[in-house]
């Protein structure tokens, strides 16, 4: 009997093995691991509402083909500009450190150029937004003065 009912139990979350809900069905997302170009810097918009800012470098390893020495072309670094508007991230950013390196979950954001807009401005040019959403260290970064001793 009751081997019956987890039959008939089983068999109705295979058929739906996805979920159906439209809260999210829209997600732009960007996963970043790679190290700090710089100390988190705090700035200020317009309305004098305080944000952070903060550059993670990651590397792209083209394996490619090898020249006439046997040499692969050297890894590629692409920099990335991170916006946290978290009051609570906030805080915790500008206590790390140039050279950490870290895990980012971003909100992803392309802005298509204005029209009328000159193509030398920002306005006049692609725009990719990261909005801050979460950040694990994964390693700091040795200080110098353990090197030194």
């Amino acid at each position: 009997m009751f081997s019956a009912i987890r039959s008939a139990a089983s068999s109705r979350a295979a058929a739906r093995a996805f979920s159906t809900s439209v809260s999210r069905a829209d997600v732009a997302k960007l996963t970043l691991v790679g190290r700090l170009g710089r100390d988190p810097e705090v700035k200020q918009t317009k309305n004098d509402n305080e944000y952070v800012t903060y550059v993670v470098a990651t590397s792209t390893f083209n394996p490619g083909p090898a020249d006439a020495n046997g040499e692969r072309p050297p890894p590629r670094t692409s920099w990335h500009r991170v916006l946290s508007f978290q009051e609570h991230s906030n805080r915790y950013l500008q206590t790390l450190k140039k050279g950490t390196l870290v895990y980012v979950e971003a909100g992803y954001e392309l802005r298509e150029p204005e029209a009328d807009a000159d193509p030398t401005t920002p306005a006049g040019q692609r725009q990719i937004f990261l909005r801050h959403e979460t950040i694990r260290v994964l390693s700091h970064p040795k200080s110098s003065e353990s090197e030194e001793a």
